[in-house]
């Protein structure tokens, strides 16, 4: 009887640090890469990633808002910045520092449409399948960064002159929704062939879409999506990704190789969840700062 009691005590803890402290532990991760043209300026970039911002989280918007301290070159926000309703104006409040720096973003789902309930147990088995709740202003999101100087990437490219680096930027729409439209790349690229850096930049890291990115020249690509696995296991880690990328790449920097092409990948666990499963467990939210680094 005892090892009953003992493991409900343990399975009670765990839940209450997942649910009430662990989600609520924001950090921002630091890494590096020696990635671009020898004798250009080093580049802090921020990546931001499934905020998941609903009206009351007042110290998650009040983290995002911080983040301008960290005093990034470039802002790449990889979506799922809404995670209600009513989340808009909170959103473009919290991030309005950031919309003073350079920045690109694309869209997920939630950006889109307000999340429903489902059972966080079919996150196991297989990637979720797509539902939509009431459909959401996105373009009151859109039309705020595209005002601030920020790229939309969404199935489109861009340019940015980063320290007299001329970056170039290619993008898809949320592949997990359906919205991705791979076949824009080729345009894409040509339009950016000149650029001195090519960066990919896609919601969710499908292996599909990080091979399209990798083979219309992207050299860096940055997404979200995985949540990192959002439970994960000591020593093991994450036990899912919600989409075909293998669980060991859940967070943070990997390499690829698609026909030849290498492309590093920047995958950022983000800062929030549903508000119908607020748990993080051996996650912690985050964002990270990136800074890229000339090549010998």
């Amino acid at each position: 009887m005892i090892w009953f009691w003992l493991a409900l005590a343990l399975g009670a803890g765990c839940a209450i640090w997942a649910i009430a402290i662990e989600r609520h532990l924001y950090k921002v991760r630091f890494d590096s890469l020696r990635v671009l043209p020898a004798g250009s300026t080093t580049l802090r970039v921020l990546h931001i990633s499934d905020i998941h911002l609903a009206p009351w989280q007042r110290r998650k918007a009040g983290f995002v808002s911080d983040l301008i301290k960290l005093k990034p070159d470039l802002v790449v926000n990889t979506g799922d910045n809404l995670g209600h309703q009513d989340a808009i104006r909170p959103l473009l409040a919290a991030i309005k520092p950031l919309l003073e720096v350079p920045g690109v973003f694309v869209n997920g789902s939630n950006d889109y449409h307000s999340p429903t309930a489902r059972n966080p147990l079919s996150y196991l088995f297989k990637p979720s399948e797509p539902t939509h709740g009431a459909k959401l202003k996105t373009e009151l999101m859109t039309n705020a960064f595209e005002v601030a100087g920020w790229l939309n990437l969404n199935n489109h490219e861009g340019r940015l002159n980063l320290h007299g680096l001329d970056v170039g930027f290619i993008g898809l729409d949320d592949p997990h929704d359906g919205l991705a439209r791979p076949e824009t790349l080729s345009g894409q690229a040509g339009r950016v062939a000149t650029s001195e850096f090519v960066i990919g930049v896609s919601h969710a890291p499908y292996l599909n879409v990080l091979e399209a990115l990798a083979t219309n020249s992207a050299q860096l690509a940055f997404a979200g999506h995985t949540h990192g696995g959002q439970v994960c296991l000591p020593f093991k880690g994450a036990l899912v990704t919600n989409c075909d990328l293998p669980t060991k790449n859940a967070k943070g920097l990997s390499q690829w190789n698609f026909a030849g092409k290498q492309m590093w990948l920047n995958v950022c666990a983000g800062l929030g969840t549903s508000i119908f499963a607020p748990v993080r467990f051996f996650c912690r939210p985050e964002v990270r700062l990136l800074t890229l680094l000339p090549k010998a």
